[in-house]
């Protein structure tokens, strides 16, 4: 091989940014499709359409090689991490903290295999799946994605999941299975403070027996590849290192130590976070031993290429590193047949529509729903409900499917979804008037007009938006207390103090991807379910909800816990002693599982209806509420102007969009992506200024306060304060252009100013001001305020902005 085909192999762009031309030119070796990207952008686009379109780059990678001696497979991956999620009508399956619930493996076995025939039937030949984090801190956004607190669970997960995906070597070799990732290497559910990618900081000790153990278990069943972490890891004998850019974790300690021989794949656009490499430069990540980069936009990846390539060619990347990274990529598409399979769209199972949400498929969905809820408090007797009940069913959940399915789901945040996406799902409310009927089945999500006296119970569906990575994590400034993380939420408090007040018998069903402070809505319940993010079967909560119809058996609920329970609002890293680490103790950053700290519901917890408990309640109820103090109070800015930028040395500028994490935006130079383009510009009063190019999909661009630093700025508001910026309107926004003073749209709210852009003169300069009133009437909470400065469309804009600033009014400077 070329040394350029070599590279090329190395190189794995995103589905929008690469053609087949591409493939051809640069013998692109593989590709994966982000989420929110589908063949055509149809995300309705079915199993042949996937296949077509999986079939058109393996056609270009045979073509690029036809004048040579050998032919090189291309692979194809996705992010099939709870089912076959980016997919319209797949199965979708919990998300994993709910399957850590069900203590099940030969349950996770099953979902794997299920999962794996989804994917090939779509042409698909790897998956990112499956992760094998272990969290360690309630405030991480992506404590859903791991099985458990605890490494026991983890261990036997990773390997069964390993199976069932992969099958033996054989079975890999066929057209049912498909190569798995563990992921993120190693100690992403470490972070200190959850931050999300974030840093580790523990002993090699606890890294190894805490957050490794998915990865020892994972490998040995045979998993072909391993992504790496976003995150660090700093110890007292290490100082602190991106795992992209350490050539100990993954050179010495998983390449050498462990004789992991398959692929080692970067995460998404993570080369940036390694010192010394920037958007177009990789070259301490591949250094380090990252084996395939996987690298968004066309520029981007091209760049990357272009300096892979002077850089071997000089001498600065030995040439026995790509020859290990290219021989590991050979290795896996060896290993999985792709070789011997013929064009992706005429294997067995590809195209095959009916393979997609098969009845099967769903019915262990369904099964894996039942097995993953724990019941945590079961008085008077209220379960199961009479199938001829009357039902109201309210609460923010009742009715909402985003909270059910939660992120990773047809799109990166999941928060778009509608009962569409998944035929023959169901909302809680639904699954509730499947059992008893419509006409006994009242929906009052916000109880605005129904008469609780006229049901005989009345079921609360309470929850979690949804999130995914960063904007799911909760800032260090807010407690886990449910009801305090958002207005939606406090509501639904609300709620249950006046079913409390109206006597009525009420069943609570928390969707959520961690659990949180909820005693007080535990104590105005008379049963109250943990139902973690389920997904679209929801009829799997009604089989444990319901008595059974006549002559069927009844099924009792078996879930329990896999993550302690909080006792207190500020309680987020109280864990299990682990049980194989002897003479253990609780590191730095963590919190002793004792006194104000030791778990409501231990590990492990869990009441069943016909059975024997997995432990005892924690009664006597009312359980007594935590009265401690609320989150420290932010700073109080006192001064008459906050300077926010761009230029700003406080803060840091940064875009995401909805299919891609934050990025920083580099003010010396142009910054491109397949969501937004931007560069610095000059104005005419000199200061720095930056050109935002939108795309038209849903992209954030943000001021981060550096070190996330909180700011109160209740008192500008009150001092007729206001948001203001200079701009030039090159091309008006074609949609609805958003303004906020945090980067948690549209999960908290923000003023849409899209009318007040297009009034302005097209190509000049003019400065805006909106009162900071306005924002505070929509609802933004200036109490805590560390992004003081964010604008989103999901449609196309093209604009200049300058000086950004927060001021007191005129006559309050």
């Amino acid at each position: 091989m070329t040394v350029e085909e070599k590279i090329g192999q190395m190189i794995q762009p995103d589905l929008v940014e690469l053609t087949a031309d591409d493939v051809r030119t640069y013998r692109i070796g593989s590709a994966l499709n982000g989420a929110g990207r589908w063949p055509g952008g149809d995300r309705r686009a079915g199993a042949e359409a996937w296949a077509e379109t999986v079939g058109g780059f393996w056609e270009a990678a045979q073509e690029a090689y036809k004048d040579r001696p050998f032919t090189i497979p291309f692979m194809w991956a996705s992010d099939a991490v709870h089912g076959h999620n980016n997919v319209h009508g797949a199965t979708i399956f919990p998300h994993n903290i709910g399957l850590g619930a069900a203590h099940d493996a030969d349950l996770i076995r099953r979902v794997g295999a299920v999962t794996a025939r989804e994917i090939a039937a779509t042409g698909i030949d790897w998956t990112f799946a499956p992760t094998v984090a272990t969290p360690r801190d309630l405030r991480w956004g992506r404590c859903y994605e791991g099985y458990s607190e605890d490494p026991e669970i983890v261990h036997v997960y990773a390997r069964a999941m390993v199976e069932g995906l992969q099958g033996d070597a054989e079975g890999l070799r066929t057209d049912s299975r498909v190569i798995s990732c563990v992921k993120h290497w190693v100690g992403d559910g470490g972070t200190f403070g959850g931050e999300d990618r974030g840093i580790a900081r523990c002993s090699e000790d606890l890294l190894r027996n805490i957050h490794a153990m998915g990865f020892f278990s994972g490998i040995e069943a045979g998993s072909q590849s391993v992504m790496v972490s976003y995150s660090g890891w700093e110890s007292e004998d290490r100082s602190e290192e991106r795992a992209h850019g350490s050539a100990y974790l993954i050179t010495d300690v998983l390449k050498n130590a462990l004789g992991f021989d398959g692929i080692v794949v970067g995460d998404w656009d993570a080369h940036p976070y390694v010192e010394g490499c920037t958007q177009g430069d990789a070259g301490n990540v591949i250094k380090a031993g990252v084996d395939i980069l996987m690298i968004s936009s066309r520029e981007k990846w091209q760049a990357v290429y272009r300096d892979a390539l002077a850089r071997v060619n000089s001498g600065d990347i030995p040439m026995s590193r790509i020859d290990d990274a290219v021989l590991r990529v050979l290795r896996v598409k060896m290993r999985g047949g792709l070789w011997d399979k013929p064009r992706p769209q005429d294997r067995s199972l590809a195209g095959r529509q009916e393979i997609l949400g098969a009845p099967e498929h769903r019915a262990l969905a369904r099964e894996s729903v039942r097995k993953s809820l724990v019941l945590l408090k079961h008085e008077n007797a209220v379960l199961p409900l009479a199938r001829n009940a009357k039902v109201l069913v309210t609460g923010s959940a009742a009715d909402a499917i985003t909270k059910q399915t939660g992120g990773f789901t047809v799109t990166w945040q999941g928060d778009d979804v509608t009962l569409d996406d998944f035929p023959g799902g169901a909302t809680l409310a639904g699954a509730v008037a499947e059992v008893v009927g419509d006409g006994r089945c009242t929906v009052d999500p916000l109880l605005e007009h129904a008469d609780v006296s006229e049901h005989d119970v009345v079921v609360v569906g309470i929850g979690e938006d949804t999130y995914a990575e960063m904007l799911g994590s909760i800032s260090p400034w807010h407690t886990v207390e449910y009801a305090a993380l958002k207005p939606s939420y406090a509501r639904d408090l609300e709620i249950l103090r006046e079913l409390r007040a109206a006597g009525a018998t009420v069943v609570t069903v928390l969707f959520s991807g961690r659990p949180l402070y909820v005693t007080e809505e535990i104590n105005l319940s008379d049963a109250f379910v943990a139902a973690w993010l389920p997904g679209p079967a929801a009829q799997g909560i009604t089989d444990l909800l319901f008595a059974p119809a006549e002559g069927e058996q009844p099924y009792d609920f078996q879930g329990r816990l896999s993550f302690s329970w909080p006792r207190g609002r500020r309680t987020t890293t109280s864990h299990r002693v682990p049980p194989h680490i002897p003479d253990y103790q609780v590191p730095p950053g963590e919190e002793e599982p004792v006194g104000k700290h030791a778990p409501l519901f231990p590990y492990g917890s869990g009441l069943t209806l016909y059975g024997p408990a997995a432990t005892d309640g924690p009664g006597p109820y009312p359980l007594p509420l935590d009265e401690g103090d609320d989150a420290p109070p932010a700073e109080l800015f006192t001064g008459d102007t906050l300077v926010v930028g761009p230029g700003d040395p406080a803060y840091l500028f940064e875009v995401s969009a909805t299919a891609n994490g934050p990025q920083p935006i580099p003010s010396d130079g142009r910054h491109e992506t397949v969501f937004i383009t931007t560069e610095p510009v000059g104005t005419p009063g000199g200061r720095d200024g930056v050109s935002l190019t939108f795309k038209g999909t849903r992209t954030f661009v943000y001021a981060q306060a550096h070190g996330g630093r909180p700011v109160d700025l209740r008192d500008l508001v009150a001092r007729d304060g206001t948001l203001s910026f200079d701009v030039r309107v090159v091309e008006p926004p074609t949609d609805p252009f958003h303004l906020a003073c945090h980067n948690d749209y549209p999960r908290q709210p923000a003023l849409d100013i899209s009318a007040r852009l297009t009034a302005l003169p097209a190509g000049e300069w003019t400065r805006i001001s909106v009162p900071l009133s306005e924002l505070a009437d929509a609802g933004v909470d200036f109490a805590h305020v560390d992004v003081p400065f964010l604008v989103c469309t999901e449609g196309k804009a093209r604009l200049e902005i300058s000086g950004i600033e927060l001021a007191a009014g005129p006559r309050n400077a």
